[in-house]
């Protein structure tokens, strides 16, 4: 994995939050673009994902407090670089495809770059998970947020996120970051990425009953949030 710096273009950092990610993280670091370092934020792993990543030249930070939204905000704090990304370690995103997001952010089309997922197979989305994301990416519209999708892949300006208010530290933290970042005036725009079949369950939305939980509580969260 090339982690040397680009000195003509703005710095990278990836955030890619973990828990327990042992069998899709040597791909994910693999595909990681020149230029781009890895920030791996473990999130309690007990498979051996720090040591792999670290082992693959990732920067490690352990996060005690567990959740979606800690493992990020602790991620955003390990990073020094002037962009960041975050990216799920399960390898249904590829991080090659970053430099697209990049790319529109430097551009200065947006000041928040959102990977939207088209799957590659039914089998990378089921229809339970895409049905949830689609009535909370609905409702958050409503608020004035314009999104398709609560991709967990983004790129940002690493100062303006931590100048963002967003308090969620579990499941919540994507949904008050679009949220937080449209109530602050935003450019939020997305480009399509390829969404491939997991590796592993997701800890979300791995059942209809698991979707059916994050949608109701997603949407109290949102009705919370002013």
């Amino acid at each position: 994995m090339l982690t040397q710096r680009d000195k003509t273009r703005p710095s990278v950092d990836v955030v890619l939050p973990c828990l327990n990610e042992a069998g899709a993280l040597p791909w994910v670091l693999e595909r990681m673009p020149p230029g781009y370092r890895a920030v791996v934020a473990d999130n309690g792993s007990h498979d051996g994902s720090p040591n792999l990543a670290r082992e693959r030249g990732a920067v490690v930070v352990t996060v005690p407090e567990r959740g979606y939204g800690a493992a990020v905000h602790a991620g955003l704090h390990a990073a020094d670089a002037e962009v960041v990304c975050v990216c799920d370690a399960d390898a249904s995103l590829d991080p090659a495809q970053l430099p697209h997001l990049v790319d529109g952010l430097l551009a200065g089309r947006a000041e928040l770059v959102l990977g939207r997922r088209r799957p590659t197979s039914v089998r990378a989305w089921p229809p339970h998970a895409r049905l949830g994301n689609a009535i909370v990416a609905g409702r958050l519209r409503q608020r004035g947020v314009p999104v398709r999708d609560l991709g967990p892949m983004r790129a940002a300006r690493r100062e303006d996120l931590l100048r963002l208010p967003v308090a969620d530290r579990r499941f919540g933290y994507p949904l008050e970051l679009l949220l937080r970042a449209a109530q602050a005036g935003w450019r939020i725009v997305e480009i399509d990425v390829d969404y491939h079949r997991r590796v592993g369950r997701s800890k979300v939305t791995g059942s209809p009953l698991g979707t059916a939980r994050a949608v109701r509580d997603m949407s109290a969260l949102l009705a919370s949030l002013r």
